[in-house]
Parts: C-alpha cells; sequence; structure tokens
C-alpha cells in the first residue's frame, strides 16, 4: 500500500495547531500516513496563503486542504477519500 503524504501547516505556540496534530496522532493510520508538520512563519508564501487559515492539513500529491475546525470523523473520511 502507497504512505499518503501530508503536511500539517500550523506555527509555533499556536495551540489549534497542536489540537490539530494531536487529533491526527490519536485517529489515523500513522502507519500509513506520513505527516509532516510545517511552519508557515518560515515561507512568506506559506504566510500569504494560509496565515488566517491555520491549521491547515494539505495533502502533498493533489494539494487538497481541510481546513480547521475539523473533527476525528471528518479528518478520517476525507484522508481515506484520498487513498
Amino acid at each position: 500500500m502507497l504512505m499518503l503524504q501530508f503536511e500539517l501547516l500550523g506555527t509555533l505556540g499556536c495551540h489549534l495547531c497542536d489540537d490539530a496534530e494531536q487529533l491526527l496522532i490519536a485517529n489515523l493510520d500513522m502507519q500509513s500516513i506520513a505527516v509532516e508538520v510545517v511552519d508557515i512563519a518560515e515561507s512568506e508564501e506559506l504566510m500569504d496563503s494560509y496565515a488566517l487559515r491555520i491549521p491547515v492539513l494539505r495533502h502533498r500529491e493533489s494539494g487538497h486542504c481541510l481546513d480547521w475546525p475539523f473533527r476525528a470523523e471528518e479528518v478520517v473520511g476525507w484522508v481515506e477519500s484520498l487513498r
């Protein structure tokens, strides 16, 4: 099975970003999914695109995004739809 690649876009000190990361860890099969935490503060382009939206889970291959707030059921269903 091909491992799905995601980025969790956020920034340091963002409690919602921390909440989103914990939700992903608790509800996704991290054996078949890779999630890289990306600090948008390190890129002007990412800041312009996502500063008002974080946390955002972005599928690396397609660029599709799931914006916060998302519940466990939503994120699991969304990830499964990308398989």
